[in-house]
């Protein structure tokens, strides 16, 4: 079960799952009371879409808005009005990478606001290390596309971007984080051998840690797990379900059916079968360290 701040009564969340769980909420509300999408969005001032959006949480709410749709859906109650209304407050509250918005594409803000408040991160990737596993240099690499003699500012930034996001691990309400990645990626020498080695020893230290486990898909097995790389996010908030984020040239996807979810928690129960173990696969880093 969720917990809550008992000053502010709204779980212990980024503004983006906030805005999810109210979207939720909302949902609820106007299904209990059996009001029709349109009517609801009539009652707004609004279109269906615009309240298929607020429901969905992919947007952010008026406190006037709102307010309209309790008194739609019959919640008079001034404490539990008062509550909701201040989930509005929390939900538009702009997240530590708003400062960065102007790097970035509007999917990946929403990805970051997912990845701060999930309780569990599983990734699957085949080219690099995960993100949140990079170790500054490597990052830099990345980012600079192999030149980071000739990082600009721009490429600075998104370091330290990346950078931010990786204290999530290290929070007293930290996630736990599972990767599972290709061992081609203990071999591509994104930076040189310096930085791969110094990179293969940032995966032995931080995989000492309770809550993250790495395993390696060796080579005789890779391939066959999955088609790509892909994240699968879970949330300590029982209103929300899983959300499986995949990345692509042109955006991102973030599938949420059932049915979405289903094919990939397969695919990660495949994973898992044909990777290593985490034991095993440290002696993998140690064997592909040792070959640099």
């Amino acid at each position: 079960m969720a917990t809550f701040d008992e000053q502010s009564g709204v779980p212990p969340t980024g503004p983006t799952v906030r805005r999810l769980i109210l979207g939720t909420q909302l949902r609820r509300l106007r299904e209990r009371a059996e009001i029709t999408r349109a009517e609801a969005a009539y009652s707004i001032r609004g279109s269906e879409s615009k309240l298929s959006r607020m429901e969905s949480g992919r947007v952010g709410f008026k406190e006037r808005d709102v307010a309209d749709l309790l008194t739609l859906y019959g919640v008079t109650e001034q404490a539990e009005r008062a509550k909701v209304l201040d989930l509005v407050a929390q939900s538009n509250v702009q997240g530590w990478w708003h400062a960065y918005s102007d790097l970035m594409p509007k999917w990946f803000e929403d990805y970051i606001g997912l990845e701060e408040s999930a309780s569990q991160i599983k990734v699957y990737e085949l080219q690099f290390v995960p993100g949140l596993l990079q170790t500054r240099d490597y990052a830099l690499s990345i980012l600079s596309r192999g030149r980071p003699e000739n990082a600009d500012v721009d490429a600075e930034r998104k370091l330290r971007l990346r950078m931010q996001r990786q204290k999530v691990l290290l929070g007293q309400n930290a996630p736990r984080l599972w990767t599972v990645i290709d061992e081609s990626v203990l071999y591509r020498r994104l930076g040189g051998a310096r930085v791969l080695r110094a990179q293969l020893d940032h995966l032995l230290e931080v995989t000492t840690l309770a809550n993250i486990s790495l395993q390696v898909v060796p080579y005789h097995t890779s391939g066959y797990g999955a088609e790509g790389p892909f994240t699968l996010l879970r949330f300590g908030e029982p209103e929300l379900s899983d959300i499986v984020y995949v990345e692509h040239l042109a955006g991102a996807l973030y599938l949420e059916k059932p049915e979405e979810i289903e094919i990939y928690s397969r695919a990660l129960d495949r994973l898992a079968v044909e990777a290593e173990t985490p034991a095993r696969s440290r002696q993998i880093l140690l064997k592909a360290r040792e070959e640099i």
